[in-house]
């Protein structure tokens, strides 16, 4: 190896030929690589597309990174070619030839001029405007390594969005069509219902969100965490995915009042029957108040109320409803009318048993005396003259009206201790006699 230049010491055949292999191989993977960007889908979406905001500008700059990339690559490839053609001359280069070779391969041979349409500057967009730029093959094979990532970053990531949320928002605003139409069937509109007023904010959202992903994808881009790898990351569907959950939840509501349109006549029968039945326990009552008044002296008996001419106005508002098709105002209507009906159920029932409770009470004491009574007979005192005018004196109280009832008790405990002291009397005179 002679005496070495500016490129360093000068290298042998071997050495040259060497270099010449490895720079011809990374010419070919260069230029697959670039032939590939050229012909990426993303690359050919951006250089057609109306871009604005963050996307705008990074293919500003990403176009001039690929323009830039290309006059790299052209000047490598002369570079590649003159030094093929020196080392062709002849099998076994000269001093010449190899120090010719040396510096070509190895110093800064390759001048970038000012490209077209520049201004008379350098094509460079990594720092101030310059004349011409000198590198080393291997330098600019790491400069072009560095534009092609970049460049590459930018069109995979907004490539990878439009693959991805376009067709994702355009099937998410078929199915808000066809819940809108829904909707409209069963009288859930904006202004007059919430999920109306949701359907209207969906549609809107959807509107713009489509339009922000096709003219800048990349704000819908989320870049993974601590890779440096062109295209990595992920579309970010934050949006979208918020979109089509409160869709999913007005979907639901909107099946929910679907639901009361179906069984609408069977759940106003129902309620009509309810409250049926409670008007009819509350006549009842009345009735029995009359009674107990009447029958029962002595007695607290509590006033019955009238059936509520609420409920029933409610019900002739549900009925107005379903005969109009609003279902929306129907769907709630009829929940709350469906438990204040079963209340008003449950109330007359407790009025009655309330109105009642002396009868009741009347009921149990004649069944205490006259199971006594038959207990008297079947051991024999039924002729008992005590027990008979006790007996009397009970059943009178207990058949006449008015009936105090707690004299009528009174009189029934009188008798029970008669009874109990008469049928324990032989007993006590049995043990006596026995002793």
């Amino acid at each position: 190896m002679g005496v070495g230049g500016p490129a360093g010491p000068v290298m042998d055949r071997d050495e040259v030929d060497r270099a010449l292999a490895r720079l011809g191989a990374e010419h070919e993977a260069i230029e697959t690589s670039l032939l590939a960007l050229q012909d990426h889908a993303g690359r050919r979406l951006l250089e057609g597309a109306r871009l604005t905001g963050t996307t705008q500008e990074r293919w500003a700059s990403a176009d001039q990174e690929i323009t830039l990339l290309w006059a790299y690559f052209d000047a490598y490839a002369d570079a590649l070619r003159t030094a093929r053609e020196i080392r062709s001359r002849r099998r076994l280069p000269s001093r010449g030839d190899l120090s010719e070779l040396t510096e070509l391969l190895r110093g800064e041979s390759v001048t970038i001029a000012p490209g077209p349409g520049a201004g008379g500057t350098s094509p460079s967009i990594t720092g101030p405007a310059k004349l011409s730029e000198q590198f080393t093959l291997a330098a600019l094979v790491d400069r072009m390594n560095t534009l092609y990532a970049s460049s590459l970053d930018m069109v995979v990531a907004a490539d990878a969005v439009w693959s991805a949320l376009p067709a994702r928002i355009d099937m998410l605003a078929a199915e808000l069509a066809r819940t809108r139409q829904l909707a409209h069937s069963v009288g859930v509109r904006p202004g007059e219902h919430p999920a109306g007023d949701d359907l209207e904010r969906i549609t809107g959202s959807l509107t713009r969100m489509r339009e922000e992903v096709v003219s800048d994808p990349l704000t819908y881009w989320q870049k993974a965490a601590g890779s440096s790898a062109p295209g990595g990351g992920r579309p970010d569907t934050t949006a979208y995915d918020r979109e089509a959950r409160a869709l999913e939840d007005v979907r639901r509501e909107i099946e929910a009042v679907l639901g009361v349109r179906q069984d609408a006549e069977v759940r106003l029968g129902r309620l009509r029957d309810v409250l049926s039945r409670a008007d009819r326990t509350l006549a009842e009552a009345r009735s029995a108040r009359g009674e107990v008044l009447a029958k029962i002296a002595g007695s607290e008996v509590p006033a019955v109320s009238g059936p509520p001419t609420v409920l029933q106005e409610q019900l002739a508002t549900a009925a107005e409803y379903r005969r109009h098709g609003q279902w929306n105002r129907l769907s709630p209507l009829l929940e709350s009318l469906e438990s204040k009906a079963e209340d008003e159920l449950l109330r007359a029932r407790e009025s009655l048993t309330a109105v009642t409770a002396p009868l009741a009470i009347r009921a149990e004491l004649r069944g205490r005396l006259d199971a006594y009574k038959a207990k008297v007979a079947r051991l024999g005192f039924a002729e008992d003259p005590f027990l008979v005018e006790r007996y009397d004196a009970a059943r009178r109280m207990l058949w006449s009206a008015p009936c105090n009832l707690r004299a009528a008790e009174a009189a029934v405990l009188r008798y029970q201790r008669a009874a109990a002291d008469t049928l324990s009397a032989p007993a006590d005179r049995t043990a006596r006699g026995e002793s």
